[in-house]
């Protein structure tokens, strides 16, 4: 007879009842569960699907609440909590969360991830047979990733990052499956570990994976350009010593922002009739 493992899905029969709990075996070990997690109709001679885990105490329990991970099968598992210097809490599925502990998690706490973020993950043991969460790792990703069709070219698709380097970050797309590099340049911050993010194709290759960016498109930037040097426009009062003929180093200085990106923003607020420039002066026009 197969030894009883934590972490694993098994059939097991009730054999008793006692107190608050029944007894299972599967002919040569026992295993109790809760009857707050058993099925509600079960019966002595009933064969039942259960997870195993350690309780507390260290004994091997069983739960009815059967885990959408098990070890060896990868999966998204939505953070409950995430301790400093302890880990995050994940929810597999089950009636049981599970720890992903802190040196499976980035070096940099500011990429843990929070509250709600999801985890690409599978489920391991220690020598003690508790159980804890595993992320995937690329080997693996590069076995089970979906090949991209090259319809999704110029697309922005939902992605949860689940590798992160100085060089960029690697995403997984959901619900697809496809796997999507992000560069560092194409970012405009670092996602965290297991954030959705929303990311731009901007490349397919051969393999069927895919470049993105996380960064707006040229319009989108545009707009967003203007709209900063117009809502500064009126906070300052209506006028700014700034204009297309001011020095790069000044406008960076200002707003962050190249001089290219900046003509073009002053650009479309002047085609817009929102400003005028008169004397070294960028001013709003009064008669908008």
């Amino acid at each position: 007879m197969s030894e009883l493992l934590s972490g694993e899905i098994v059939d097991l029969q009730v054999k008793s009842q006692e107190s608050s709990k029944w007894i299972l075996s599967n002919g040569e070990i026992e295993v109790s569960i809760n009857e707050s997690e058993a099925p509600e109709e079960v019966q002595i001679g009933d064969t039942i699907k259960v997870f195993l885990f350690k309780d507390r105490r260290g004994n091997l329990s069983a739960t009815s609440s059967l885990p959408q991970i098990t070890k060896g099968v990868y999966g998204w598992a939505r953070v409950i909590k995430t301790e400093e210097r302890v880990g995050s809490y994940v929810d597999i599925g089950s009636s049981r969360e599970v720890l992903v502990k802190s040196f499976d998690l980035p070096v940099i706490t500011q990429l843990w991830p929070t509250t709600g973020d999801h985890l690409y993950m599978t489920l391991r043991t220690d020598y003690l047979g508790d159980l804890y969460g595993r992320l995937i790792t690329e080997e693996k990703v590069i076995e089970t990733f979906i090949e991209a069709p090259t319809t999704v070219s110029n697309e922005n698709l939902k992605a949860r990052a689940y590798r992160l380097l100085p060089v960029g970050s690697f995403l997984i797309t959901v619900p697809e499956g496809y796997r999507i590099f992000v560069h560092h340049t194409e970012q405009m911050a670092e996602p965290r570990l297991g954030e959705e993010v929303e990311v731009r194709v901007i490349g397919i290759k051969e393999d069927g994976s895919l470049n993105g960016s996380m960064l707006p498109r040229k319009q989108e930037r545009l707009m967003d350009d203007a709209e900063t040097l117009y809502r500064y426009l009126q906070d300052v009062g209506g006028k700014m010593p700034f204009t297309d003929k001011s020095s790069p180093d000044e406008i960076f200085e200002m707003f962050k922002l190249s001089k290219a990106s900046f003509k073009r923003a002053l650009g479309k607020l002047m085609k817009e009739r929102k400003i005028e420039q008169k004397d070294g002066w960028t001013i709003v026009k009064s008669d908008i």
